[in-house]
């Protein structure tokens, strides 16, 4: 008997213990079910039927097709062009907004160490400003009569309408989406530089190593966990890049700029429920792999 009580003793504060947690978790888990596992389970079912906007009084009487909705999406050539668009959206936006966010790191990291602060707080101002506002300024500016041909006409070049032409609308809208999310990049570089060992460099300094060797050969390999977080989340953000095509050009002009993102909202705004919610899953489908493939990639070997 004697034996036995600490041992109930034990198992009941373990019991208490597990309640508590469950109890603290209640409210995300229960937040969770609704809004992402619930309606991630139900867009999948949506995506193996023929649901349209004239079937939601009577969802259940839908039929059951299997994956003709997937087979439809890939012999849409709209489609087909959306992923290519959102192909380069990542392709160039990626690089460009790494490249601009290290760079504005390494500077802030190394010249400017007073104002450290400020400049953090102004490069990453983007990033929380709101981007419907941000968009009527981008129309303006980039518009036949704005301020970009405004620059361009005091220098002496005719511009021209930026956002009615399929060949310049997509830098414009890739250039939105740079500026908004450097900021972060940037953040997150900093942090990883800050992180490096002043001794390293002291080190490397003695032994007649310039600026460009300890970046080379200190900064970025001990950087690799930091660029390899920065490269998921950014390619994870242009692969389903969405605000910044619907603001400025609602994926035009001719489709130049519509992202597979915007390609399903577009198809869920016609009533073709099946096959936005198909559309939707081969958006996860290709996040999932992309990133699969970056980690196994850009993982630090030990």
């Amino acid at each position: 008997m004697i034996a036995g009580s600490p041992r109930k003793a034990r198992r009941s504060r373990g019991a208490r213990r597990t309640a508590v947690a469950w109890l603290f978790l209640a409210p995300f888990t229960l937040a969770f079910l609704l809004y992402t596992a619930i309606p991630t389970v139900a867009a999948l079912g949506f995506s193996l039927t023929d649901l349209r906007g004239t079937d939601l009084r009577h969802p259940l009487a839908v039929d059951f097709i299997g994956l003709d909705n997937y087979l439809r999406l890939f012999r849409d050539e709209s489609f087909l062009r959306d992923l290519l668009n959102t192909a380069l959206f990542v392709a160039v936006g990626v690089p460009l907004t790494m490249g601009v966010g290290f760079t504005l790191a390494l500077a802030v990291n190394s010249g400017i160490r007073r104002l450290r602060g400020v400049f953090r707080t102004v490069f990453f101002a983007p990033v929380v400003t709101n981007v419907v506002a941000v968009a009527l300024i981008w129309q303006y500016a980039f518009n036949a009569n704005g301020t970009v041909n405004e620059v361009l006409g005091a220098v002496g070049f005719a511009g021209p309408n930026w956002l009615d032409d399929p060949d310049l609308a997509m830098p414009v809208v890739i250039l939105l989406g740079v500026w908004r999310n450097f900021g972060t990049a940037m953040v997150l570089f900093l942090a990883g530089l800050q992180a490096v060992p002043r001794d390293v460099y002291e080190a490397a300094a003695i032994d007649g190593a310039g600026r460009w060797r300890q970046l080379r050969h200190i900064t970025l390999p001990l950087l690799l966990p930091t660029t390899l977080m920065v490269t998921v989340l950014l390619t994870v953000f242009y692969l389903q890049v969405f605000d910044e095509p619907y603001l400025l050009t609602d994926g035009g002009p001719l489709g130049s700029t519509e992202s597979v993102a915007l390609y399903t909202y577009h198809q869920f705004g016609s009533g073709e429920f099946g096959v936005s919610s198909a559309a939707s899953f081969v958006t996860l489908v290709l996040v999932t792999l992309v990133s699969v493939v970056q980690f196994r990639l850009l993982r630090p070997r030990t």
